[in-house]
């Protein structure tokens, strides 16, 4: 059985790598599906306030009534309760709106992902280009680092922090401790791909000329790894949302009554049997914007790093 490769886009003669770039993203459809479903993930958190408005429940008001207090708190109605009351159902035993709950998940969810691989992205690509660019001592110290760093088991590291720390925003912990151990990968890419233009013609004239460490590492380096960070970074993503779901699932995550998809799958797993909906739904959404964020980051490296694609 053979595959084909996508047809190749016509685009204008003399065009540059980056319209080259959105031209084959455009004729790829599982791109265009990709973007669909990030964008209405994205458009969910964002207004969640006003879609759980739009529903008429808070995410964390209880609805008695939804459920059956004679049979174990099971959601009275098909599908987990569905009605017109409640769009998606309802949690078995409080009553809480399913929907209002998995759109304020979803901007939890989202908001920890984005920010967690904000901090990975930025820090990752400093230290990768400094390594890579400066070298001798300054690479030797980082390289440490990334190695050091990497050698944690930071499942286990982020479960014990996030066990401890009792008193403080688990938003921010979260954020914070997932950032901590995610950067050395990124750094890694960004070191090699700095070492392979330290020494190309335009960065030794730009030398020659006069020009500092600075001005080349922002002009010259900088744009030379932005289309293998801007790949990975899509491809890092789906990997934080996992994290983030891993952790609350486990319990050391954000915490009742805020809302979060990796919670909301925990606490169905007691009501798979009797109300596989309250399972189903939120797993959905996680799966589908992850596989979204995974088929998008597939084919920025594709395109952007067909290298690291082969490697």
């Amino acid at each position: 059985m053979t595959t084909t490769a996508p047809a190749p886009v016509a685009v204008p003669a003399g065009s540059g790598p980056w319209q080259l770039a959105r031209a084959e993203l455009r004729g790829r459809a599982s791109v265009k599906v990709s973007l669909a479903i990030i964008a209405l993930f994205a458009l969910m958190a964002a207004g969640a306030p006003l879609l759980s408005g739009l529903g008429g429940w808070a995410p964390d008001a209880f609805d008695k009534s939804a459920v059956d207090p004679y049979l174990g708190g099971q959601p009275i109605g098909p599908l987990g309760g569905i009605s017109a009351d409640h769009w998606l159902g309802v949690e078995p035993v409080t009553g809480r709106d399913l929907f209002a709950r998995v759109v304020h998940g979803a901007q939890v969810s989202l908001l920890i992902a984005i920010t967690a691989t904000a901090i990975v992205v930025v820090a990752g690509t400093a230290a990768g280009i400094a390594a890579g660019y400066f070298g001798g001592r300054t690479d030797a110290v980082l390289s440490r680092l990334m190695d050091l760093t990497m050698s944690f088991p930071s499942l286990i590291f982020m479960i014990a922090m996030m066990s401890v720390a009792k008193d403080v925003n688990r938003i921010v912990l979260m954020t914070a401790v997932i950032g901590l151990f995610g950067w050395p990968g990124i750094a890694r890419v960004v070191r090699g791909q700095t070492l392979s233009l330290t020494h190309r013609e335009y960065v030794d004239a730009a030398r020659v000329g006069g020009s500092g460490p600075w001005r080349i590492l922002t002009r010259d380096i900088l744009p030379g790894v932005a289309g293998p960070v801007i790949a990975y970074t899509t491809l890092i993503i789906p990997g934080m949302i996992a994290t983030e779901a891993a952790l609350s699932y486990l319990g050391v995550g954000v915490r009742p009554p805020t809302p979060s998809w990796g919670q909301m799958i925990a606490e169905s797993a007691n009501f798979y049997d009797t109300d596989p909906m309250y399972f189903v739904i939120p797993s959905v959404c996680l799966f589908l914007t992850v596989l979204a964020f995974t088929l998008l980051g597939d084919a920025l490296r594709d395109i952007l790093d067909p290298r690291g694609s082969r490697r």
